[in-house]
């Protein structure tokens, strides 16, 4: 990348702004140098509004501020890592990391619409991603594709632009009264300001699925009123592409927020397509088994895909998969006729009030640019543009491919922070960077420095009563390897479609300095062997700890190097 409107300007006497890659209605994305560790980033400058009274910019400012930081709270290998929050000159800054690839937009806006293997694989990380989020009282408010971002040497699916994020019990970053987003990815509740909840961003899910598979918004019109009407009462018609994981888009296109379908059982039903070829009822996927999320939103590992087609953006099922319909199935319903038309109006009175903001994003979708960008995705030329530009937190890459169709043997590739280790004990796995291997007999382990973090691996030979058995076992006698053990649980599941059985419990740990410990350890059996993963760590740090658990399992792959 050139340095194209560079300031060279340092922030807060470390970040050094090398070149502007992108801008929006809300702030300006820096390629920047990280003058302090040595390395690239990407620096989000929220622009004032010179309109405002000064005691109105100052109170922005601090909102900004409070909420960025807990923004940068959210640790999922599926979420844009926020480095720091720094202020220049009364201005808020966001670091975050440099991501080399290209926003979903781009990757639609040059290959077309994308197979359902591949919209399922990129759900299953959004919605793990939205879980995280959520849980934590954080709504993204903003998803659509110009804001997913694809990692060019991992194909790993990272949601970015929080910039109109809200955070539970705060006031929002933009001024009460005022719409933002993108209308053709916003549900019919936020639209008329009715409410605003996790549901709202689930509603941005299932357009953007259609948007995946199918090339546009199946909101998409001429106007504004269009949108309007199209998001709160006309029949929602999915694309023909979508048949394959109907259930999930309807689910998740369901009108009445209270009716929608949830982020884990969405999750659930994605990944029983990708294992069986076949997406199940919501009634179905609610007896699934949940698989070992911990109550976070995890992203699970991909199930490698079929063979791609042979002409891109033809989006073929898997063997076994529904073929399309013939013509596009209705979405159900909501029977709240009164609500609905209430919802009608109040976004049309809305309309004239806010109706330049909506305007600079009415244009939006998968298979073009934004027009004005938003706060961390750059301005892409119209809905007809193919020349891709790099979005916030993501390095300019002039051939950087788009997502493909297939997941190729071995694991997936190691997300921003860790490497992979490829171990001589027949496997690999991602690892956080500093860690270091120690082999102990039939086991072996990654150490955090000063052996905070203890990351296992062991492998050994199937036995009788599989996961469930051996996990039972060790449980029973917790208290003889781990002094102190108490709230100690095994959990039947699955992982990857193989039987597994999670093991959860807390301990004295290794001394009375370093505390109390809590510990991760999922068995698994495949293909003849027994597989078990651990992560333990100080009780304080459990969240850190269930952080790199999730991304070892999400990355395992067994064989040998």
């Amino acid at each position: 990348m050139g340095t194209e409107g560079a300031d060279f300007r340092v922030i807060a006497g470390r970040y050094r702004l090398e070149a502007r890659i992108g801008r929006g209605g809300m702030g300006v994305v820096w390629r920047a140098s990280d003058l302090l560790l040595g390395r690239l980033v990407a620096v989000k400058e929220l622009l004032a509004d010179d309109s405002l009274p000064e005691d109105d910019v100052r109170r922005r400012r601090d909102r900004t501020l409070r909420e960025a930081r807990a923004v940068a709270q959210l640790r999922h290998p599926h979420i844009i890592v926020v480095h720091d929050v720094v202020e220049q000159d009364e201005r808020p800054y966001l670091v975050m990391e440099l991501i080399d690839g290209c926003s979903l937009a781009d990757r639609i806006a040059r290959h077309g619409p994308m197979t359902p293997v591949e919209a399922a694989r990129i759900g299953i990380a959004l919605l793990g991603a939205l879980h995280t989020a959520h849980e934590a009282g954080v709504l993204h408010r903003d998803i659509k594709p110009a804001n997913v971002l694809i990692e060019t040497a991992t194909d790993r699916v990272v949601l970015t632009d929080f910039g109109i994020a809200q955070v539970s019990g705060a006031t929002t970053l933009t001024e009460t009264g005022s719409f933002v987003g993108s209308p053709e990815y916003t549900a019919p509740e936020r639209m008329s300001g009715v409410r605003t909840g996790p549901e709202s961003d689930l509603w941005s899910l299932g357009a953007l699925l259609c948007t995946v598979l199918s090339g546009e918004s199946p909101f998409r019109r001429d106007s504004l009123g269009g949108i309007l009407h199209a998001v709160v009462t006309a029949e929602i018609r999915p694309p023909v592409q979508a048949e394959p994981l109907l259930p999930v888009v309807r689910g998740l296109l369901e009108r009445d927020p209270d009716r929608r379908l949830g982020a884990q059982e969405a999750e659930r039903m994605l990944r029983v397509y990708l294992e069986t070829g076949r997406t199940p009822g919501a009634a179905e996927a609610a007896g699934a088994p949940r698989g070992h999320r911990l109550g976070m939103g995890r992203a699970p590992k991909t199930v490698p895909a079929p063979e791609p087609p042979a002409r891109p953006g033809v989006s073929d099922p898997p063997p076994g998969a529904p073929g399309p319909a013939t013509e596009p199935v209705p979405a159900r319903s909501s029977t709240r006729g009164t609500l609905v038309a209430a919802l009608l109006v109040a976004a049309l009175a809305g309309a004239g009030v806010s109706a330049a903001t909506l305007l600079l994003n009415r244009h939006e979708s998968g298979g073009g640019g934004s027009p004005g960008g938003t706060a961390t995705t750059p301005a892409t030329g119209t809905g007809t543009s193919r020349t891709p530009s790099p979005s916030a937190g993501q390095r300019a890459t002039p051939s950087a491919p788009g997502l493909t169709g297939t997941a190729g043997p071995g694991p997936r590739g190691a997300p921003s922070g860790y490497r992979t280790a490829r171990d001589p004990a027949g496997f690999s796995l991602a690892v956080p960077r500093e860690f270091v291997r120690s082999p102990q007999g039939e086991r072996v382990f990654y150490l955090s420095p000063e052996g905070t973090y203890r990351l296992g691996v062991k492998v050994a030979d199937a036995r009788p009563g599989g996961p469930q058995a051996a996990m039972s076992t060790q449980a029973a006698n917790g208290a003889v390897s781990n002094p102190g053990y108490h709230d100690g649980r095994v959990t039947r599941t699955t992982h990857d479609g193989h039987p597994a059985a999670l093991w959860e419990f807390t301990w004295n740990g290794y001394s009375a300095a370093e505390g109390p410990r809590h510990t991760y350890d999922l068995c698994w059996e495949e293909s003849g062997r027994l597989y078990d993963v651990w992560v333990s760590a100080p009780v304080g740090k459990a969240r850190e700890a269930r952080e790199y658990f999730d991304v070892a399992l999400d990355t395992f792959a067994p064989g040998g190097f």
